[in-house]
C-alpha cells in the first residue's frame, strides 16, 4: 500500500507524457488529516532545484496539505519560467483539493535543464483520481530510471507508517538522488516529526553513497495526519521512522544503476562517529577499491589507501580489515589468505577496524561497473 498505509491518506499516479519512455509520470497524495503536521530534509547542493526553492517556503510553518511528484523533468536550472511552472503546479493542486497552494509541496526528478511542459502537467492533474489504493500507483510514477519501485511499510502500537521512494543513481549524501515521501497516521507535532526524521536520514540516507554525486532535487517528506487517534512513545516513532527510512534506503541500494554488488562498509572502534562516517565513506568513494569488487577482487590494500587519505584519529599501521568475513589485514600486515574470500554473492560487508575507540558507523556503496558507465554516458540522450 506504500503511503495509503497510514490512515488519513490517499494518493494516485497517472500518465501525463512527460517521459519520452511512457508510462506513469506525476503522482499526487493528500493528507485528509484531522492533523496536516509534516516535516522536510532537503539536498545539501548549493545548486537546487526550483521544486526545493519552492518546497523550502512551504514547509517553513510545518503544515502541508498534499504533495505532487513528477518525474520526467528536474525543473532544474531552467530559470524564472521554471519556478513559474512549480508554483502553478502548486496553484493547480490546490484548486483542485480545496487547500491552499502555500500547504502543496512539489518534488521533480529527471534531467537538468530542461523546461517541464506545463500543460502536460495540469493535463494530469485533471486526470487524477485520488484514493486510498493509490499509494502503488503512485510508487510507479516517481521512478526514472529505477528498475522498481521502492516501497515499505511499518505497523507501530495502533499508528502505523508507509513511505516509498525512487533513486538509482547518483545516491551521495546531502540524502541521495531521490524522493521520498513517508506517511503516518500517528499524532505527532510538526516540531517532533522534524526531529524523527533528522534523526532517522542522518544513519540512513545520509550514509548511502552510491557514487559520490550529489543531486539537486533531493527530498525527503514525513507526514502526519493523526488519523489513529494515538500519541507514540517519542523514542519508538523515531525508531519505527528510522526502520523506514533504513528499508528504502537499502532498496535505492539494491537497485543503483549496473550494479552487481552492493556493499555495506562498517567502521569500527573509532575515536569518534564522525571518524568512523569519514573513513566509511573514504573507502565508498574509492574508484580502484569499487573496481576490484567489480572484478571480484579482495584487495585490501585499496581499502588501506582509502583509509589513509582521511584526517581520522588511527594508526595506519594497527588496523584490521576484513571482507566478509575474512581477516585479510591484520595490524596492517597480512592476515588470513586473499584466496578465502567469495565475492560472487552480491552482498559485500567489509569490516575497518581503527582500534581507536568504541564508536561505529557504516556505509553503504556499490561496485563500479561497465553497466554503471554505459548507463550513465546516455542519460540524456
Amino acid at each position: 500500500m506504500s503511503v495509503t498505509h497510514a490512515k488519513g491518506f490517499v494518493a494516485a499516479g497517472v500518465e501525463a507524457g512527460l517521459k519520452n519512455s511512457g508510462g506513469k509520470d506525476l503522482a499526487l497524495v493528500q493528507n485528509l488529516g484531522p492533523l496536516q503536521n509534516a516535516a522536510v530534509v532537503f539536498t545539501s547542493n548549493r545548486a537546487q532545484a526550483n521544486p526545493i526553492l519552492w518546497s523550502k517556503q512551504v514547509i517553513a510553518d510545518g503544515i502541508v496539505s498534499a504533495i505532487v511528484l513528477n518525474s520526467g523533468g528536474a525543473n532544474c536550472y531552467t530559470g524564472s519560467k521554471g519556478f513559474q511552472v512549480t508554483h502553478a503546479t502548486a496553484e493547480a493542486v490546490a484548486s483542485k483539493l480545496g487547500v491552499s497552494a502555500g500547504d502543496v509541496l512539489v518534488c521533480s526528478t529527471g534531467l537538468i535543464g530542461d523546461q517541464l511542459p506545463l500543460d502536460k502537467i495540469l493535463a494530469g492533474l485533471d486526470a487524477t483520481e485520488l484514493g486510498a489504493d493509490g499509494g502503488i500507483d503512485a510508487s510507479l510514477a516517481i521512478m526514472t530510471t529505477d528498475s522498481k519501485p521502492k516501497r515499505t511499510v511499518v505497523d507501530g502500537d495502533g499508528w502505523s507508517i508507509g513511505g516509498m521512494a525512487k533513486g538509482a543513481g547518483m545516491l551521495a549524501p546531502g540524502l541521495a538522488t531521490m524522493l521520498v515521501v513517508i506517511t503516518t497516521d500517528a499524532v505527532v507535532s510538526s516540531a517532533d516529526l522534524d526531529g524523527a526524521l533528522r534523526a532517522s536520514t542522518r544513519v540512513t540516507f545520509d550514509r548511502l553513497d552510491s557514487d559520490g554525486c550529489m543531486s539537486t532535487n533531493d527530498q525527503v517528506t514525513l507526514l502526519a495526519s493523526g488519523a489513529s487517534g494515538v500519541t507514540p512513545d517519542p523514542a519508538a516513532f523515531t525508531a519505527a521512522v528510522t526502520t523506514v527510512c533504513q528499508d528504502l534506503a537499502l532498496q535505492l541500494q539494491a537497485d543503483a544503476e549496473g550494479s552487481s554488488h552492493d556493499i555495506s562498509i562498517e567502521t569500527i572502534n573509532a575515536a569518534s562517529e564522525d571518524d568512523a562516517v569519514e573513513v566509511g565513506r573514504a573507502v565508498a568513494r574509492n574508484n580502484l577499491f569499487k573496481a576490484a569488487v567489480f572484478g571480484n577482487d579482495p584487495n585490501w590494500g585499496r581499502v588501506l589507501a582509502a583509509v589513509g587519505t582521511t584526517a581520522a584519529e588511527f594508526d595506519p599501521y594497527a588496523i584490521d580489515v576484513a571482507i566478509n568475513g575474512v581477516k585479510v589485514c591484520i595490524s596492517g600486515e597480512p592476515g588470513e589468505s586473499r584466496d578465502l574470500v567469495d565475492l560472487t554473492p552480491r552482498a559485500v560487508h567489509v569490516l575497518i577496524d581503527l582500534k581507536t575507540g568504541e564508536n561505529t558507523a557504516t556505509i553503504w556503496t556499490n561496485d563500479l561497473t561497465h553497466d554503471y558507465v554505459h548507463e550513465n554516458s546516455a542519460y540524456s540522450s
